[in-house]
């Protein structure tokens, strides 16, 4: 069985039909890329996917079940986490403190355990900041640990907003571009990491427009443009595809 499914997704905003008849699925532990042009449709599948967007047609489903209607919340508690194109951190919180913020969206004392300060609430308090050192650590940002967010240097707070999602225990992990503003080693190493994350068993679809990390990392590729799939396959069979290669890749030299 497939853990994550679209069948036929189509969404559109007034008279703009940004995602048409759209369909794959992901399996356990794959690493999948979605790539295409500027404005193809690539974030409006990860919004679908999290509900942040409501469909137009077509179904998501998750584990056998489907999921559209559901809130973002509930859809996150269901073990799909993401992170974004422009980074959103808590950016006065400490790195840990960021990774915090996804457990405590797990917690299970409520909010007079909280303010009372209760035994099981100070238990789990140092489970969750355990827990999310963890996260850091498996990205290699233990040391930062109790830095602000805002101090970071760009590339380690891109890997601050995979941690933050690691954090979560998710099933599902959908990373928008998480090389960009990356040089070429910090690259490098996420793709390194990607493929560490995919051996915990966790399933992967990337948003990616670095060709190096996207071909590198990833088993299986998806295109689309102008919110239509183009093409899906392996990286060598997408690299050589007609269609391909003059919606995103650029026309071979005659």
């Amino acid at each position: 069985m497939s853990q994550l499914l679209l069948q036929k997704i189509s969404v559109q905003f007034g008279g703009l039909l940004a995602l048409s008849q759209v369909e794959f699925e992901l399996g356990s532990g794959e690493i999948v890329g979605l790539i295409g042009p500027n404005g193809a449709g690539k974030t409006t599948v990860f919004n679908v996917i999290t509900g942040v967007y409501r469909t137009s047609e077509g179904d998501v489903v998750l584990s056998g079940g489907s999921i559209l209607g559901k809130r973002p919340y509930e859809i996150f508690d269901l073990g799909v986490a993401r992170t974004f194109q422009n980074i959103r951190l808590f950016s006065n919180m400490t790195a840990v403190e960021n990774a915090m913020v996804a457990l405590h969206c797990r917690s299970r004392i409520g909010v007079i355990g909280s303010i009372l300060r209760t035994r099981s609430q100070r238990k789990e308090e140092r489970q969750i900041r355990e827990k999310s050192r963890e996260a850091l650590a498996f990205m290699g940002l233990e040391k930062y640990s109790d830095t602000i967010a805002h101090n970071l240097p760009y590339g380690l707070q891109r890997r601050l907003e995979i941690s933050r999602a690691l954090a979560s225990g998710p099933k599902i992990l959908l990373l928008d571009e998480p090389a960009a503003g990356m040089n070429p080693s910090e690259s490098m190493a996420l793709m390194e990491d990607i493929a560490r994350i995919a051996d915990l068993g966790i399933t992967i679809l990337l948003v990616e427009h670095d060709m190096k990390v996207v071909m590198g990392v990833c088993r299986r590729l998806i295109v689309i443009d102008h919110g239509v799939k183009i093409a899906e396959g392996k990286p060598v069979e997408i690299r050589k595809n007609p269609m391909v290669i003059e919606a995103y890749l650029g026309q071979p030299a005659e």
